[in-house]
């Protein structure tokens, strides 16, 4: 195992909190990979997290650019959470994955 994936797990983007008529963009819904039960997903709450993404023109050297948020509470009973990011995350990244940070840790 290298240092880059003890440093952090991995998620899938499942898309936008919603009911049955309206979605809300603020809430990000995230599998986190691994995690099957409500009682394993609190071990994530307040940890960050980062979706990560090429970019066309670079910026400061690098094409590489990051959306920052953080996992706020679990979501139903399969192990999904929600998450806040700093902006919202585009509809284009629904199936994509993210890497959840193993900090800040309680532990």
């Amino acid at each position: 195992m290298d240092d880059e994936n003890m440093m952090s797990n991995k998620g899938r983007v499942l898309g936008y909190e919603r009911a049955m008529r309206t979605q809300n963009p603020d809430v990000s819904l995230i599998q986190v990979e691994g995690v099957q039960t409500t009682k394993d997903a609190q071990f994530y709450l307040g940890k960050r997290v980062a979706y990560v993404y090429r970019a066309q023109r670079e910026v400061n050297g690098s094409k590489i650019r990051v959306i920052w948020g953080r996992i706020a509470r679990t979501h139903g009973t399969n192990g999904v959470v929600k998450a806040r990011f700093r902006k919202n995350l585009p509809p284009k990244v629904f199936g994509a994955s993210v890497r959840i940070m193993l900090y800040p840790s309680n532990i």
